[in-house]
């Protein structure tokens, strides 16, 4: 039985605190390591406080908005801003690991934090979050967890 890779470790992280998302669409884990170190956690659900989407449905399945289209309308904060805020300046220097792609919104959050690389399991219907982050320089990785 071999080792597993760090991204594959951090990335198991990332998909186990997924499973505390309040998201009835799109259950998404992040967490911000800089070296060896995990800085925070985080995980996609309504601001501390309110009432979560699986409490009282999602306002874009009422609406019927496309994935990837109108995020403004969502009251989610995502995964990785989440870990950004929890992080604050430790992020600087880091990787990012997310179950999903960051979104333009979250992209521009990683550039301003200093994250130097993120590694993301899923794709985004949109492609403006990469795309951004591949101009500011941020090195962007998919991997793929192997099965069990």
């Amino acid at each position: 039985m071999s080792r597993i890779s760090r991204d594959h470790y951090y990335m198991n992280i990332a998909v186990d605190v997924s499973k505390r998302s309040t998201c009835t669409r799109h259950k998404i884990g992040a967490i911000v390591v800089t070296g060896d170190e995990i800085e925070s956690s985080g995980y996609n659900g309504n601001p501390r406080g309110l009432p979560h989407c699986d409490e009282i449905g999602c306002i874009r399945d009422q609406e019927n908005i496309p994935s990837g289209q109108r995020m403004e309308v969502c009251t989610g904060v995502h995964a990785e801003m989440n870990a950004l805020l929890q992080a604050g300046k430790g992020a600087k220097g880091g990787t990012l690991y997310s179950t999903i792609v960051p979104c333009n919104t979250c992209a521009k959050m990683i550039i301003n934090a200093g994250i130097r690389r993120v590694v993301y399991l899923e794709d985004y219907p949109e492609s403006m979050g990469r795309d951004l982050l591949t101009q500011a320089g941020v090195e962007v990785d998919r991997v793929e967890l192997p099965e069990d």
